[in-house]
């Protein structure tokens, strides 16, 4: 066994005949442990946070969306959709359009995005968002809207004897001549409530794509995008690349993380911060580290002279202590996370911490978490070390 780090070993494991020294040892190993186990639990509170917000947002988000490259709209010819329907790695597609509108009811107005959709609208999706009535019927002028609509709004479902105007812009150029000649509209029943998360309750409305088609005057094959629905995920490249060569330069393609682009920056970015905040944190705390080294180099300054007669080197002798402080961050802070996966766990199985009465705060465990918080304690931790182990020199050996 190395010498050095056999008596670092002992040093770290072994009492010292100064109780202050065992004191400021015991304390600095206690902070790198509660400081490990913080920065642990608050990366998976966040990770589990974000799986949180993102599992909403992207509930009605396809594997891949086509959109237009120039303008709101493109031309889908049936020979594109023939093309399409070949791929066998599509599970299956449905024609969108998308515009804002204004829905009056009963003198109230407000400005959303009324989203139209084929029959091809996964059911799946429709089955998830749903929590009141029911999803429009085919070939009608009912709509579906979100929860923070309704309310604002204060209708109901079903209710024949008040129906809901939407209004969209006509298109085209030059002068208005009147309000009511530079707008469609269509009197609609809402047919149903979705809930998915508060922006999307407050400014989505879903219909029939053959109304939303009238409402903005769009010809039979011209739509907005193309939701796909993709059987693997994992070939979500190749199918991209398939749809891009059939529809040409006339579109662009999109998956999840680039349809919700801003929030994953968003999300990353309150991420970094909270780790830089609680690696500072961390920071602080190691420098009890450096202290309980620099006071057991003081308290070993007879044992250094010695093993320095002996033979030792500098080298050697810094190595010890260096040893020592790396030993003590590094078991720490593997105690730390072992601390920290427990508390996880304890919440996730027993919803610790609530949010609301029947929500307990979202948790998430990642291999990756356990692999940051390893890597900065165990750099600190050395860096920590290394510059108190730097404090021992030959004159002070020797004035031992």
């Amino acid at each position: 066994m190395n010498v050095s780090f056999y008596i670092a070993k002992r040093y770290l494991f072994s009492k010292s005949s100064n109780n202050a020294i065992n004191f400021i040892t015991i304390i600095a190993a206690i902070g790198v442990i509660i400081g490990s186990a913080s920065l642990f639990i608050v990366l998976s509170g966040f990770a589990g946070l974000k799986d949180f917000s993102l599992e909403f947002s992207t509930i009605v988000d396809p594997d891949l969306k086509v959109l237009a490259a120039k303008g709101k709209s493109f031309e889908l010819t049936q020979e594109d959709i023939k093309h399409i329907n070949d791929l066998e790695d599509i599970s299956s597609f449905s024609k969108v359009i998308e515009e804002r509108v204004i829905l009056n009811f009963e003198g109230k107005n407000i400005i959303t995005t009324l989203k139209g959709v084929d029959k091809n609208y996964p059911k799946s999706t429709i089955d998830s968002i749903m929590v009141q009535g029911q999803w429009f019927e085919a070939n009608t002028d009912q709509i579906v809207a979100g929860w923070g609509v309704s309310n604002n709004l204060s209708f109901g479902v079903f209710d024949y004897a008040k129906t809901i105007k939407i209004y969209a812009p006509k298109p085209g150029k030059g002068q208005v001549s009147s309000v009511k000649g530079a707008f469609n509209s269509v009197n609609a029943t809402n047919s149903g409530v979705f809930q998915i998360n508060e922006t999307l309750d407050n400014s989505y409305v879903f219909a029939n794509i053959e109304t939303v088609k009238y409402l903005l005057n769009y010809k039979e094959n011209q739509v907005s995008a193309i939701e796909v629905q993709l059987k693997n995920p994992k070939n979500l490249a190749i199918v991209k690349q398939q749809l891009l060569e059939v529809l040409g330069d006339k579109v662009i393609i999109k998956n999840r993380i680039q349809l919700n682009d801003a929030l994953y920056k968003m999300l990353n970015t309150e991420n970094l911060a909270v780790y830089l905040i609680f690696t500072l944190v961390l920071i602080i705390a190691l420098f009890n580290v450096i202290g309980s080294i620099i006071m057991m180099i003081l308290d070993k300054k007879q044992n250094l002279h010695t093993l320095f007669n002996l033979g030792a080197t500098v080298k050697d002798i810094r190595n010890v202590f260096f040893l020592q402080g790396g030993l003590m961050t590094i078991i720490g802070g593997a105690l730390g996370l072992l601390l920290g996966f427990i508390i996880i766990w304890l919440q996730k199985m027993f919803g610790l911490l609530m949010i609301t009465p029947s929500l307990p705060y979202p948790v998430s465990v990642k291999v990756i978490n356990f692999l940051i918080v390893f890597a900065t304690i165990s750099f600190l931790g050395l860096a920590a070390s290394k510059i108190a182990s730097g404090r021992i020199t030959k004159n002070l050996i020797i004035a031992s």
